[in-house]
């Protein structure tokens, strides 16, 4: 049998899942070779990302426990060991991008974890208390570099002082640095930015004394701030909002207060305010009985359903149990997805399995 080209062998290769992949670097130090090299490592995450394939959920329940979920099956949650260890403290995921995730606990320490591969890296700032705390992350494809963003203020009693500091922390680099104050003021004890558009996205407050939330863009790339317009329905106060990221684009979902109504809006063209359309439009929706927490998660592969996390943790609705439905945006129908060792109530986030490493020096040897 004649030897199967190297360039076939990295396609196949590149199809396969991260678990696959990570057993068949012991087959040969050719194949281990191939396996981690940076340019095999892009393209496997460049296929994954175009085909919509070995994507998870990571559930984190009781502040400290985290499950994973594969996409492609959504049928049963398997155990993931954090780099924290086991103290039994608040661990928070503060962002996802391709396959890495940015943890940080009570104490504001920093970890990246990489679960696929289980790699981690400590990147904590150097720590200054503060009224609030902003985070972000994401990655900047022009300078091909994974970044953290950290923004704090503080204010004293009757204003009479006020601090304020945003830093960048660079992969490559394994360091933080200080850049511009922000433009906004930030009023809650701690927010965890979305990614969308190479730019990471907080809901902020123009002036100390503004009463609606708007939302705030960091570009990656030049690392300026800007504001975008979002939705006039938005700015009913009789409207609930949640906005995140789906399918790279913004996702705002907007809930009536009676919850008798709730909206899924999409921003088709970055930054244009014209370019919102309704995805989504329900009146008394079945699929969220005495909820109001319906978050748009993913698409599936073929575009046509919604996945959606139904959340009632927040209502005190004894035995109801977060979960997860499939609605048809074509015929509007809902499917309940049922998954084996679900827990009763937890926060969810998406990431897409990955090769990606977090030595910075592997990370220079990709460019």
């Amino acid at each position: 049998m004649g030897t199967i080209p190297h360039e076939i062998t990295i396609d196949i290769l590149g199809r396969l899942s991260v678990k696959d992949l990570l057993r068949f670097k012991c087959v040969s130090k050719p194949w281990c070779s191939s396996i981690e090299d940076p340019y095999f490592i892009k393209l496997h995450l460049s296929h994954s990302l175009k085909t919509n394939t070995n994507h998870s959920l990571i559930l984190r329940h009781r502040e400290y426990h985290f499950f994973s979920v594969n996409c492609d099956s959504l049928e049963t949650t398997h155990i993931l060991n954090h780099p924290f260890g086991e103290p039994k403290k608040s661990i928070q995921i503060l962002g996802s991008c391709n396959g890495l995730l940015a943890l940080v606990n009570h104490n504001d320490s920093i970890f990246l974890w990489n679960p696929s591969t289980r790699e981690s890296q400590c990147s904590s700032p150097s720590i200054y208390i503060a009224r609030s705390t902003y985070y972000g992350f994401g990655y900047d494809p022009i300078s091909d570099d994974y970044k953290l963003v950290r923004m704090v203020q503080s204010c004293g009693l009757d204003d009479e002082y006020f601090h304020s500091e945003a830093k960048v922390y660079r992969l490559r680099s394994n360091c933080w640095r200080r850049i511009k104050d922000v433009c906004f003021y930030l009023k809650f004890s701690r927010e965890f930015g979305f990614l969308a558009n190479n730019a990471l996205h907080w809901m902020v407050f123009r002036t100390p004394e503004s009463r609606n939330k708007e939302l705030v863009g960091f570009d990656l790339g030049s690392e300026e701030f800007r504001f975008l317009e979002l939705p006039d329905c938005c700015l009913d106060e009789a409207f609930l909002i949640d906005i995140k990221a789906m399918g790279g684009d913004i996702c705002l979902t907007a809930t009536f207060r009676d919850f008798s109504n709730v909206d899924v809006w999409i921003m088709k063209e970055y930054g244009v305010k014209e370019s919102w359309i309704k995805l989504i439009s329900c009146y008394q929706p079945e699929f969220i009985p005495d909820s109001p927490f319906a978050v748009p998660l993913a698409f599936s592969k073929n575009g046509d359903k919604v996945l959606l996390f139904i959340a009632y943790k927040w209502c005190n609705w004894g035995s109801r149990s977060d979960n997860f439905v499939w609605y048809d945006l074509g015929s509007q129908r809902v499917e309940k997805v049922e998954i084996r060792g679900l827990p009763a109530s937890f926060d969810v986030d998406l990431y897409v399995d990955s090769l990606v490493p977090l030595n910075s020096n592997a990370l220079n040897d990709q460019q």
